[in-house]
Parts: C-alpha cells; sequence; structure tokens
C-alpha cells in the first residue's frame, strides 16, 4: 500500500451497494451473467483492499429481496454463483481471517444452499481479521418486521422494547452501525439497504459500475469519509 498514503480515519464498519453489474455486461456485449460473475471476482481484490487499508468490517449487498422480481434465468445465476463462491472460496476467506455472516431471510433458498451457507457461517465463526456480512435475500423492512415478529414471539412487553433490544435482534446483532456506504453504478439510492443500521452513515456514489471498483476507487472513498465531519444530530464546539 506504500503507493497511497494511509487516510487518517477509517471506516470501522463498510457497506457497499454492488450496483451495476449488468449495465457493465451490457456495455461489452456479454450476458448479465457474465457481469455478476466479474463483481465477484472484484469482490476478493476488494476484500484484499479492505484489509490492507484497516476496515473491520465489509457489508455487501448481494441479492435483495425484490431481486426475486428478475427473470428466472438471472436468478438463478446468481444462487449458483453464490453456491459456487461458497464452495470455491470459502477455504482461502477462512485461511485469511475472514468470519462469514449471512444478512436476510435463509429459509426461500434451497435446503442443500441453507446448509452450504450455515456451515460458512459456523465455520468462520471465530475469525477476527475481518467480517464479511453477505446480504442475500436481505431487504432492510423486512429485516426489522422479522426482528419485531421475534420480539413479539418470545413474548417481551412493549415497555421493554428500545434501540438495545431491536439492535439484539436485527440480522447484524452484535455489529456496529455502519460509517460509510459506498454505491457503485451511479445511482443515488439506499435501495433498501441497512435501513436502521445506517441512520448516521456517510455516503459515497460512484459512477464506476463494481466490477471496475477497484482500490483506486475504495481510496476515493475512504477520502471523502475523511472530508465529512460526522455529528451524529450534534453541534459540534468550535
Amino acid at each position: 500500500m506504500s503507493d497511497l498514503p494511509q487516510p487518517e480515519r477509517i471506516p470501522y464498519h463498510l457497506a457497499i451497494i454492488m450496483d451495476g453489474n449488468g449495465r457493465w455486461a451490457k456495455a461489452r456485449g456479454l450476458p448479465r451473467q457474465a457481469g455478476h460473475r466479474a463483481g465477484v471476482d472484484n469482490l476478493r481484490r476488494v476484500l484484499r483492499a479492505c484489509s490492507e487499508f484497516g476496515i473491520r468490517i465489509l457489508t455487501i449487498y448481494a441479492f435483495s429481496t425484490e431481486n426475486w422480481g428478475r427473470p428466472e434465468a438471472e436468478v438463478k445465476g446468481l444462487l449458483n454463483i453464490l453456491e459456487t463462491v461458497i464452495d470455491r472460496e470459502l477455504d482461502n476467506l477462512h485461511a485469511n481471517g475472514v468470519q462469514l455472516r449471512h444478512l436476510g431471510e435463509i429459509s426461500a433458498l434451497s435446503p442443500g444452499l441453507q446448509v452450504k451457507v450455515r456451515r460458512a457461517v459456523e465455520r468462520t465463526r471465530n475469525n477476527d481479521r475481518l467480517t464479511l456480512n453477505v446480504a442475500f435475500n436481505y431487504g432492510g423492512r423486512d429485516e426489522i418486521i422479522r426482528a419485531i415478529q421475534r420480539i413479539v414471539s418470545d413474548g417481551i412487553p412493549p415497555e421493554q422494547i428500545d434501540e438495545t433490544l431491536l439492535n439484539f435482534y436485527l440480522d447484524t446483532a452484535g455489529l456496529p452501525d455502519c460509517d460509510l456506504i459506498v454505491r457503485t453504478g451511479g445511482e443515488m439510492r439506499i435501495s433498501n439497504f441497512l435501513v436502521w443500521q445506517s441512520v448516521y452513515a456517510e455516503y459515497y456514489a460512484t459512477p464506476k459500475f463494481f466490477p471496475d471498483f477497484d482500490r483506486e476507487e475504495l481510496y476515493q472513498a475512504l477520502l471523502h469519509y475523511n472530508n465529512r465531519e460526522r455529528r451524529f444530530g450534534l453541534v459540534l464546539k468550535p
């Protein structure tokens, strides 16, 4: 990392909305699935850069609850990619100290894929170099609804429900809120991502499609983060 000076402040928890894979492929005359595969290949480079910069938690938006409405072939392809990534990358991620966590409703996945996801999470649960949250079949509103349903199911009285309790029931239980959210592909919306955890996150949008979001682009996002004055709803003293 000698070619880039280390930014003064590094977000502890970075989240990326990995947008633009399909448009990246279309611009090259390739099928959308080729773009998704290119995005997976690039994720390896992003993980390496995050580790180099000292980011401790990375959350990626891989498949939303709304993505089931995409063409059936594309949905099947994305599910196959998730399974392939687990099969091919788990050993390497584990060896490099990456802890995997799944965010979202796992029951919609096939029984075999559910088993693979749970085994990957369990195998890496004690790793502490970098936590990788994979939001797959995830929606921010759905996450909050599921949390409330579990609270009601556990018989917790309404007067005992506060932010601390709800945090405990979210998919991100035990993790700090997001510090920086990066969206690739040029869009300027959060698309139902980390609705609860992003209330005071900083945002950075880039026109680069995710397969082209490299280490230099991540560095630019970190510089943007360093130029932000984080007040968390307060007025800072002069």
